[in-house]
């Protein structure tokens, strides 16, 4: 077993995110399509495979059980959720969501053409008939999701702005940030509420990470 693995399953372990082994395979695969694509596509400034590991899968690893909670949480409906990851670059943590949650419809939305491309080889290469790219920008989209997702990707402002009109009423956005922010939060419009704030701790990575969920405010 190479090292990556043990160091990737040691990571799940101190999440206590079970997955099968199948699931497992399909991350490795993924980081290897990552570090290999980003060669030629510079989908990410992390070159070194074990800080690729920790920076980026288990970075992202660390909301799943956060976003699993969610899910559980939503009311049942007919056919399949689908979730929208905003300016997902090289898939973190679109393809990470799709992997471990294959119950849900992962889209995945980027600005830059090769980088939609790339999840469009990825859903292809890891056979995840739930991942898609997307190559638009998301002010353009016209689709309506319950669960709009970015990680590292804009101020909370710009993330809910621009992202408006692709929530569902009564939908949620999830935004991963690094520390608390508190100055952010505090610029929202009155029309954008924050209904709560999870701290996450990521294996291996001695930085804050949180998880800032909000919706749109309802009117009185």
């Amino acid at each position: 077993m190479s090292e990556l693995r043990i160091a990737l399953e040691a990571g799940l372990q101190a999440l206590g995110l079970e997955l099968a082994p199948a699931q497992v395979d399909a991350l490795m695969q993924f980081q290897e399509l990552l570090g290999k694509w980003n060669k030629v596509y510079n989908l990410t400034a992390v070159r070194d495979p074990q800080e690729m590991l920790t920076h980026h899968l288990l970075d992202s690893l660390a909301a799943v059980p956060a976003l699993r909670r969610y899910l559980g949480q939503m009311p049942a409906h007919e056919g399949r959720t689908a979730m929208l990851d905003v300016g997902s670059g090289g898939g973190l943590p679109g393809v990470v969501f799709a992997v471990c949650c294959p119950q849900i419809d992962v889209h995945c939305v980027d600005t830059v053409g090769k980088k939609a491309a790339f999840i469009q080889q990825v859903a292809a290469t890891l056979r995840l008939p739930n991942l898609r790219g997307i190559h638009s920008r998301v002010e353009q989209l016209t689709a309506r999701y319950p669960l709009i997702s970015c990680r590292a990707f804009a101020s909370l402002v710009d993330f809910t702005t621009w992202s408006s009109q692709a929530l569902q009423e009564g939908g949620a956005w999830m935004a991963m940030k690094g520390k608390h922010p508190n100055d952010e939060m505090a610029a929202l419009p009155d029309d954008v509420r924050v209904f709560h704030v999870e701290p996450l701790e990521v294996p291996g990575l001695d930085a804050e990470r949180c998880i800032v969920w909000l919706q749109k405010s309802v009117a009185d």
